[in-house]
Order: structure tokens, then sequence, then C-alpha cells
């Protein structure tokens, strides 16, 4: 049954009322509709779709224009939330250091200080689309589902992890060279993209930050903002890299050394056997201490999840947390999985890549409330996991927030009743 924008649950309407004064009345509606459109819709969420949750709602046309002509900031909504998300997780913060300086042992000297770590997890995923030929930003990118070139596009994210909490940061939108010459705007490649996203991060105060990139991201460039921020980062390494190894019949007393081939010399006695961070699986890990050409001095850790598995298997990460033990490192590599998980929610959940938008202004409008959406459920998840006392997922944070509005759309229609509604008036306002 469609819901009354006037029955919305309380939580989503103080929640919304944050970012109004970016909108114009008009807009604000548009805005609510598609917010509450987005996690009510168990279909496709193309805009018709959306309207259909929602009683009295606007036209399609308007709805099309609002995310293709309007003029609402959907950088400075992006902006909000993100400062909002600051505003939330810096007590958690201070209670983290408070808790980390009373757990520390008296001894001799100065006590270490309290270390908290926020991660920027940066990566990319394709929406594909068979049908969209006409669509601004087409082009060819790789798919992982797929495992081969597919048309769509490709959609360029960040992801701040801080004590548990996740923030996604502002959608940004890659086009190829040749797609970018077709429609008159300047080009800028993932590394670029990636690298303006480290640039202008903000952390939470207290916080150290480490940015964490899968191999394609693996740019020295990228290395080089991070350090110039004061970040750590982690990246992975394709198998062609090259590693500085120890030589003694050298002149200089080393040389370069494929990372495949560096692996493939490795004994069983050179792996340490240590439980994965996420389920507790043992893989074996080896670390090495050294430079990689083109990036820096760094830790360079392979991990394999059976010694008896064929090479070809094993990963491979370089890190520039030098003083970082296998576990810690472990656990570094361990959260990179988080924006995997983000791109499954938002796609699964929110519809993330269902869009039929014909502009690219309009898609990463869409991309821009998909996760303002998400941003909500994941306060929401927050607070039911304190309540609930076990973990939460996005998908039963979603479930719960439709159960409260159906609750919340049964209140208003009883009030309806006892107010003396006809039930044909009642029936007619909400088919509309």
């Amino acid at each position: 049954m469609p819901v009354p924008i006037i029955c919305l649950d309380e939580s989503l309407r103080h929640f919304v009322e944050a970012y109004r004064r970016y909108l114009s009345k008009p807009q604000y509606q548009y805005f609510v509709t598609v917010l509450l459109g987005l996690m009510l819709c168990e279909g496709r969420r193309v805009l018709s779709a959306l309207l259909r949750q929602i009683s009295q709602a606007p036209s399609l046309e308007g709805l099309s224009r609002f995310f293709s002509q309007a003029p609402w900031p959907a950088e400075q909504i992006a902006q909000a939330w993100f400062k909002s998300f600051r505003e939330q997780v810096e007590p958690l913060v201070q209670a983290e250091q408070q808790r980390q300086r009373a757990s520390q042992p008296k001894r001799r000297g100065r006590p270490k200080g309290p270390l908290v770590t926020g991660y920027v997890i940066g990566d990319d995923s394709t929406m594909q689309k068979v049908k969209g030929k006409k669509m601004q930003g087409l082009g060819k990118h790789h798919s992982t589902t797929h495992k081969q070139g597919v048309v769509g596009h490709s959609l360029v994210q960040g992801l701040y992890l801080l004590l548990g909490r996740r923030c996604p940061l502002a959608p940004q939108l890659y086009r190829q060279q040749a797609v970018c010459a077709a429609e008159g705007v300047a080009f800028q490649s993932k590394i670029a993209l990636m690298e303006t996203l480290i640039r202008g991060f903000e952390p939470v105060p207290g916080t150290v930050t480490h940015v964490l990139l899968d191999s394609w991201y693996s740019a020295k460039c990228l290395w080089k903002a991070a350090r110039e921020r004061g970040f750590l980062i982690t990246t992975g390494l394709k198998s062609n890299r090259w590693l500085r190894i120890a030589n003694a019949t050298s002149p200089a007393g080393w040389c370069w050394q494929q990372l495949s081939d560096y692996a493939s010399h490795l004994q069983a006695d050179d792996y340490v056997p240590l439980p994965w961070p996420r389920g507790g699986k043992t893989v074996f890990v080896h670390v090495i201490s050294t430079r990689v050409r083109k990036l820096y001095r760094c830790q360079v850790i392979i991990v394999r999840q059976s010694l008896t598995d064929p090479l070809s298997q094993a990963r491979y990460w370089a890190s520039s947390d030098l003083h970082a033990d296998a576990v810690t490192l472990l656990s570094h590599l361990a959260a990179r999985w988080e924006i995997e998980v983000l791109f499954e929610d938002g796609k699964e959940e929110l519809g993330l890549d269902h869009y039929q938008l014909m502009s690219a202004l309009a898609l990463v409008r869409f991309w821009t409330l998909a996760w303002l959406a998400y941003v909500f459920l994941e306060q929401e998840r927050a607070r039911l996991q304190e309540l609930w006392q076990r973990p939460v997922t996005i998908g039963e944070t979603r479930r719960e927030f439709m159960r409260r509005q159906r609750r919340q759309l049964l209140i208003w229609l009883r009030q309806q009743f006892l107010q003396g509604v006809h039930l044909d008036s009642l029936f007619e306002w909400l088919a509309a």
C-alpha cells in the first residue's frame, strides 16, 4: 500500500529535516519521496516504482526534472552527511581513547598514546546498462560479477570506516577518455579521482587515517598523496611488481626481484599460520620489509589460503605501516572488504544500479540520494545493534524500518477513522 508523506516515520522525518535548507519546497517533496521510495520499494528502483510507494506522489516528469535539471547541490548534501557523521563519532573516539588510557598497565616512562584508526577505503564498481544506449557516461568497464567487460557506468567510491561505523563519501563518475571527448568534458582517470578523494578527506580529530585500496590503485601518486597528508596506506600488488631484495653477490648488496619469483622461492617455514580476522579461517602469511619499485619503503604481505594451493592464488599487498606486526597487517587487509559489502548493500537493498536516467548529472544525483538513504540506515543500524545487543545488517535495518513505517501507516489510518473520514475517501486518496 502506498504511504502518505504525512505519516512518515519519525526517525526519517528528523533525519531529512537536516537537509531542508539545501532544497526549495518542491525539491524537498521530491527529495523525501525518493528517500522513502528507495527504502520501501522491493523491486527495481526505477523512478516510476519509487513513485508507486508514495500516496499522492508528484509526477514522473517532475521527478525526472528533479534529477536532471533542478538546481540542488548534491555535493553539499554529501558534505553535510559526512559532517553529521563526524559529529556523531567524535564522542565515540574520545570514549575509546579514554578506555585505552585506563586499560594501560602502570609502568615507568611515558605511556603510549591512544590509537584509534579510521580507514578510508576506495574502490570502483560497474553498473551494467544493457539497454541504456543513449545514457551519458556509458563505457565498457570490467565487471567482477561477469568477469569480463560490460557496457555501463563506473562508480568510483570512498568509504570511511571508524569504530565499526560506516559512512560513504560523495560518489564520483569515471568516464573513459573517448567518452569524455565525445561528451565535451575534462578527462580524469580513476587514479586522479582517488587522489582527489585522498587529498580532500578530513578525518575525525584524534584518529590515525589509513587508506586501503586494491591493486588497481597501487600508484606512487596515491602513496605520495597519503604520505603528504600524514596517512598510512595499504594497497594490493600485482605479482609482476619488483622488490628490492638483499643479495650478497651484487656489488650494491641488493637486487630487484619480481614478486612472483620471490614468492616461488619461499619455503613452508617462511609462512606463519594466522586466523583471518573475518571468520577465523587460518591463512598463511609472509611479511618482508623492503622497497617496491615505483613506490616507497613498505611491508610486503603475501597471503595464501593453503600452502598446497597454486602460487597463482596467492594475494599480495604493500603497506606503509612499517611497525605493524603480521596480525595488525591482516586486520588492515580484512577491513578493505567493507567496501565490497557497501556495494552489495547499495545494489541489493537500495537499487544503486537500477536507475534509468539519461544525463550524467542525474545518475550521480541518484547515487548521492541512494547513499544518503544508506547513511540513514547506517545510523539506524548502530542504534539497533545497541538495542538488540547483537550485530545487525543493513538489510535487517531496512526491514525493521519498513515494519515501523507500516505501523505508522496503521496509526494514521486509525486516526482518520476516529475523525470520521469515510472509507471510500481514504481509499481514493491512497489509490490516487
